[in-house]
């Protein structure tokens, strides 16, 4: 997609994450002098497998695979300092030198132990109700950095003026702790103790992440903006209340990085070509039973940061059709063709039923989204395996067929389709291509 006119393109998850944006983008990254994340925090699991070696990223940009990208978090980023020098550590242990090539920015906000207790305690406590948390404590983060009471990277460098910001934070969690029934308790010092053992690390990290990407577009750089989470977790567009607590869309990557919107030159939704979802909420086209175990089985369907067992269904195109608008999607990346190689028929969610009316807009309402009805196209199998093939023309007829209807809903061209978990298992599809 990098063109001497489109320098710098975002990375979205176009359903409702684990689409495979940690592959596309190291893909992409090949071609890229840098990889910034714009939102999220170690809620992100994004797996890359060179050769024989899975790499599971949950901080660090997908592109730190390759020696010569450099990764920067953006200030839209909530770090969690600890996890992220682990991530650190076990790179380098495993031989990728990232250190010297990751910035961090100073106005990132970080992630305390107080945000995780808060985590844990609330979702454990909505019971049958719960969202769906990974319990790392990226909601309370977002939310002390919207009310003002948030500790950024730049406040390490005076640990000691921002102790009072500390021990408010730890004081109002507490009474939620006592609230909620959990017997775990912030405590102000031990907190302090823990970032002044980490805080040099972190500093000697840390710089302007608009800077860094500026210098890139002004000279000769190509940039990746990579996304957490998927289109329809995202906080304004989602299916709220089951949604992340950030904006996960393509609007949000200048912001979470610091640049002008206008240095942004295209956006690439990546969809699998089936739907999955992790945590509770609607999901619309999904199976069950024998059918539901199938896919999973076939698709390794399990996170990469919990680990829990992803819900599969089949492919909707509401809701591809709605990530496009929201994301201004100027192209489309289709994943894990091949688990469907061994299926004789593929459904296809077109529209949704709603109190008897047919329609192809996407609901506002959760509670609305839950109670639709999706309307199918059945459209057969290919019946052959997928994974060695490397151009649109090897493609089975109905794999092309299947990808084509997919690419018409969406009004999106397909520009890649992996057919594997490997780097080197992707179809680069031509624009125009051969039918």
């Amino acid at each position: 997609m990098f063109q001497d006119s489109t320098r710098c393109i975002v990375i979205v998850g176009a359903q409702w994450g684990d689409e495979g944006k940690g592959k596309i983008t190291d893909v992409l990254a090949e071609q890229a002098t840098l990889v910034a994340r714009y939102q999220g925090g170690a809620n992100a699991g994004h797996t890359v497998l060179v050769g024989e070696e899975e790499f599971i990223l949950h901080l660090i940009p997908s592109g730190a695979l390759y020696p010569s990208v450099r990764c920067v978090l953006g200030n839209g980023v909530v770090v969690d300092p600890w996890t992220l020098i682990d991530e650190v550590e076990k790179l380098e242990a495993r031989g990728i030198g990232i250190r010297e090539r990751l910035l961090i920015s100073w106005r990132a906000h970080l992630v305390l132990p107080y945000h995780r207790m808060l985590d844990g305690a609330r979702e454990n406590l909505r019971g049958t109700g719960r969202i769906g948390t990974t319990k790392r404590g990226i909601g309370p983060a977002y939310r002390d950095k919207v009310a003002r009471a948030g500790v950024r990277v730049c406040d390490l460098a005076d640990l000691a003026g921002c102790r009072e910001l500390i021990e408010d934070g730890c004081s109002a969690a507490n009474m939620l702790l006592e609230r909620w029934e959990s017997e775990e308790r912030a405590e102000p010092d031990a907190i302090l103790e823990r970032l002044s053992e980490v805080s040099p690390t972190i500093l000697a990290l840390a710089g302007d992440s608009g800077d860094a990407i500026r210098a890139e577009l002004d000279g000769d750089g190509r940039v990746l903006l990579e996304g957490a989470q998927g289109s329809l977790l995202d906080v304004d567009h989602g299916t709220y209340p089951y949604v992340t607590s950030s904006n996960t869309t393509a609007g949000a990557a200048a912001a979470g990085v610091g640049i002008g919107p206008t240095r942004i030159d295209g956006v690439l939704g990546v969809v699998k070509a089936y739907t999955t979802r992790v945590g509770n909420g609607p999901l619309p086209t999904e199976l069950e039973g024998e059918e539901a175990e199938r896919l999973r089985r076939l698709g390794a369907e399990f996170g990469a940061t919990t680990g829990r067992p992803r819900r599969p269904g089949w492919y909707d195109a509401v809701v591809v059709g709605h990530a496009a608008a929201v994301n201004g999607l100027t192209a489309l990346a289709v994943t894990k063709l091949d688990v469907l190689d061994s299926f004789d028929e593929l459904r296809l969610g077109v529209a949704y039923e709603l109190d008897g009316r047919r329609s192809d807009r996407f609901p506002d309402r959760a509670p609305d989204l839950a109670r639709v009805r999706p309307v199918y196209e059945t459209t057969p199998g290919w019946g052959v395996e997928t994974a060695g093939c490397r151009s649109w023309e090897e493609l089975p007829g109905a794999a092309r067929d299947y990808l084509a209807r997919i690419e018409r809903i969406a009004r999106v061209p397909i520009r890649y389709v992996s057919v594997g978990s490997a780097r080197d298992q992707i179809v680069r599809v031509p624009i125009p291509r051969v039918a």
